[in-house]
């Protein structure tokens, strides 16, 4: 399997050509595991580690290389070790806030196609984390999919009203419903993987990702764990990012399930995701409308009318507040690191003129 195969193109190829590194070769980040890296040149798949300038430059983590990264690297102990030195720009990315009090982004993966959003047809379906979803895909310019596992857990009529209750929210994203326990939906996924074509699995614990990517594989390469009964929540069986080449050419990338979805500075994301909202907010009296209270609102009276679904609008405010706090924070902190690094390469000049 060569570069091509695995998704690079002219436009890669560009963007290589312009950090002028003859002396390094291109290769493929497969896997992440914490501060562990795999890379693949189509041939071999081997470690790598990055260089000390590359981790000293970067601003934030996203800077730093994640699955699907397109990277420059030098090989060393005859071929063993990789030494990435750059990354290449991105088509396209998943991120989140990262978890927890931190402030920052957290890369999921980059180079992706199209992002398989799983929900199960059990406890774990929600539509307003679906939304949330659908806002991380659509700020990362990924085409999304919506996979309902465990469809055999529901009766054909329950499984209507889910996709009936997806379809009303306005998320107009293909949906296939399927189960890893019979036939039924997994040769429509599998129609939809294209050779050369990297895809990301997205969803929950315990909403079978694992699962679904050992029946496209054919065979249990990947650990799976039993979810609750009680409440069909699972443990994390995935524990790091990566990615598989599937039998028909297809690359896949498995991530860990995300109990958090943190937001940072994706108001326009959050307005196409709720494309029907922001149609509304164009007929509003004033530019800079919040819609809660002003005269002549449409969200408001969209909302008073019943024509917008009140759980719906409360999700959308929720999130916008979401995201401005976070991206209020982020800026910060990143005039204190900036502010931190000038500090330091002053200290640095004064040593060495000493």
């Amino acid at each position: 399997m060569g570069l091509i195969e695995l998704g690079y193109d002219d436009w890669f190829e560009q963007k290589r050509g312009e950090i002028r590194r003859p002396d390094c070769e291109v290769a493929k980040i497969t896997r992440v595991d914490r501060d562990r890296y795999l890379v693949l040149n189509g041939e071999t798949e081997v470690r790598g580690e990055p260089t000390g300038k590359l981790l000293f430059s970067a601003d934030s983590g996203q800077d730093l290389p994640c699955v699907g990264d397109w990277v420059l690297v030098q090989y060393h102990n005859d071929g063993e070790l990789a030494i990435i030195h750059a990354v290449l720009p991105r088509k396209s990315y998943l991120r989140r806030k990262s978890s927890g009090q931190n402030v920052d982004y957290q890369m999921i993966a980059s180079n992706i196609d199209r992002a398989l959003i799983v929900q199960s047809c059990d406890f774990n379906f929600n539509i307003r984390r679906l939304e949330r979803y659908l806002v991380i895909t659509n700020e990362g310019g990924i085409e999304p999919t919506i996979l309902l596992s465990k469809s055999d857990l529901v009766s054909p009529a329950d499984l209507e009203s889910m996709i009936a209750a997806i379809e009303e929210a306005h998320i107009g994203a293909p949906i296939i419903p399927l189960s890893n326990l019979t036939p039924d939906g997994l040769d429509s996924f599998r129609a939809i993987l294209e050779r050369g074509k990297t895809y990301c699995l997205l969803g929950s614990s315990g909403v079978g990702k694992t699962t679904l990517l050992n029946s496209l594989a054919g065979k249990e390469i990947f650990e799976t764990n039993p979810v609750r009964e009680k409440d069909s929540r699972g443990r994390h069986t995935t524990a790091r990012r990566q990615l598989v080449v599937l039998g028909n050419g297809s690359l896949l990338v498995d991530t860990p399930g995300m109990r958090e979805l943190g937001l940072i500075g994706a108001e326009e994301s959050i307005d196409n995701s709720f494309s029907d909202i922001h149609e509304l907010s164009e007929s509003c009296r004033f530019a800079d409308c919040t819609h809660t209270h002003e005269t002549d609102c449409a969200v408001v009276a969209a909302l008073e009318a019943g024509t917008l679904d009140e759980e719906r609008y409360q999700n959308y405010k929720k999130l916008l507040k979401e995201s401005a706090y976070h991206q209020m924070t982020y800026a910060e902190k990143r005039k204190k690191d900036k502010q931190f690094g000038r500090m330091i390469k002053k200290a640095m000049k004064l040593v060495k003129k000493k």
